[in-house]
C-alpha cells in the first residue's frame, strides 16, 4: 500500500466528520460579500482553486464570495493583509499550507505571526507536484535531466512562482539531493511562470498538478516525474521522483483556508461545515480528479495541527540547506 503524507492520511479519516455549528452561532451571518484573499497571481493553482470554491459556496452562504488576488515577497503580503483584517468572518485567505509554512521560516522578519495571527478552517484538496522540461530540451527523464544539468552547470535555469512557494523550495530540495545546478528565475504567481516556461524563456519547472496538467496533457509541456508517492491517475506513465532517482522523495501541495486569528469559532464552524460540503459536490469532485487533485477537507483542529508540524518541518529543512530568500 502506497503511504501518503501524514497530514493528508490525518485528514482522509476525518473529511467527512462536519464541525458542530455551536449553540451560540451568529444566526444572520454572512450579512454582506466575503473576501477570499489569494496571495499569488491570477492563473495559478491557488487561484484556481479559490475561484472554484467562490463559486461553490456564495450560493450556500447566501453571499457573494469575492477572489481578491494581492501578490508579492512569496505570498507574504497577501497573507499579512489577511492576518490584520477584522476578525469577523468576512476577510478567508486561501494559501498553499507549504507557501504559509515556508515562508514563515525563510523570511526573517515577517510583519504577522504565523502562529498566532491566523486561523486555519480547512485543509481543502492537495496534490502532487509534477517536474516539466520545455519539449525542446533533450531530456524525456529525471536521470536524463540530471545527467544534462551536471555536464552543463548553470547553463539551465527553472521557473517558479516566487521564492518561498512550495515548488521552488521542493526543487531546491531535488538540487540539494542530486547535485544538479539549475538556476532559479522567480516569477510573481504559477501562472506568469507558467506562461514562460511554454514560451521557451525556461527549460525546466516543478509546478502543482492543479495548473501544469493542461500544458502536459496538450504537449505544450513534458512531464518528467511527479512528487507524490504514488503515479498520478491522471499521468499513469510518468514516474514519480521517488522511483526515478530519490528514494523517499515526496511533496504533496495541499491548500488550505485561514481566517484572521481571532474570529469567533462559531464562524469558522460555519464556515468549515460549508466548505466540507461544497467538496463533496459532484461538480467540485469531478474537476479537482480531472486536475490530478485530492479532496483532504480536514476539520479545524486538525489543520491547525498539520500547520505546526510543516512550520516546525521548514524550519528544520531551511537550517540544513541553507536557502535564503534571493
Amino acid at each position: 500500500m502506497q503511504r501518503k503524507s501524514s497530514w493528508v492520511r490525518c485528514a482522509l479519516s476525518a473529511c467527512l466528520i462536519a464541525a458542530p455549528v455551536g449553540a451560540q452561532a451568529q444566526q444572520n451571518y454572512p450579512t454582506k460579500p466575503i473576501r477570499l484573499i489569494v496571495p499569488l497571481a491570477p492563473g495559478g493553482p491557488s487561484d484556481i482553486l479559490a475561484r472554484s470554491m467562490a463559486q461553490v459556496i456564495s450560493p450556500s452562504l447566501g453571499q457573494s464570495v469575492v477572489v481578491d488576488n494581492r501578490t508579492g515577497a512569496g505570498g507574504t503580503i497577501g497573507i499579512d493583509i489577511a492576518s490584520k483584517s477584522p476578525p469577523d468572518g468576512y476577510t478567508m485567505l486561501l494559501v498553499a499550507l507549504a507557501t504559509y509554512t515556508i515562508t514563515a521560516n525563510l523570511y526573517s522578519k515577517l510583519p504577522y505571526d504565523p502562529r498566532k495571527d491566523l486561523t486555519p478552517v480547512v485543509i481543502l484538496a492537495g496534490a502532487p507536484y509534477i517536474l516539466t522540461v520545455h519539449p525542446s530540451l533533450p531530456v524525456k527523464s529525471l536521470k536524463e535531466l540530471i545527467a544534462l544539468a551536471k555536464a552543463r552547470p548553470t547553463d539551465l535555469n527553472y521557473a517558479s512562482g516566487g521564492t518561498g512557494t512550495g515548488p521552488q523550495m521542493a526543487f531546491e530540495l531535488l538540487k540539494l539531493k542530486t547535485g544538479m545546478s539549475i538556476v532559479h528565475i522567480p516569477y510573481k504567481g504559477t501562472g506568469p511562470a507558467l506562461t514562460e516556461q511554454m514560451a521557451g524563456q525556461v527549460q525546466v519547472a516543478l509546478f502543482n498538478m492543479i495548473a501544469a496538467l493542461p500544458a502536459v496533457q496538450s504537449g505544450k509541456l513534458r512531464g518528467i516525474a511527479v512528487s507524490g508517492a504514488k503515479r498520478s491517475p491522471m499521468l499513469p506513465q510518468t514516474p514519480t521522483i521517488a522511483e526515478s532517482a530519490i528514494e523517499g522523495f515526496e511533496e504533496v501541495g495541499g491548500h488550505m483556508i485561514f481566517v484572521p486569528g481571532a474570529t469567533p469559532k462559531d464562524i469558522i464552524a460555519r464556515l468549515y461545515k460549508e466548505f466540507a460540503k461544497a467538496l463533496q459536490t459532484p461538480d467540485v469532485l469531478a474537476r479537482l480528479k480531472s486536475e490530478g487533485a485530492e479532496v483532504i477537507g480536514t476539520p479545524p483542529d486538525q489543520a491547525a495541527l498539520a500547520v505546526r508540524k510543516e512550520l516546525d518541518k521548514w524550519a528544520d529543512v531551511i537550517r540544513r540547506t541553507g536557502i535564503k530568500v534571493e
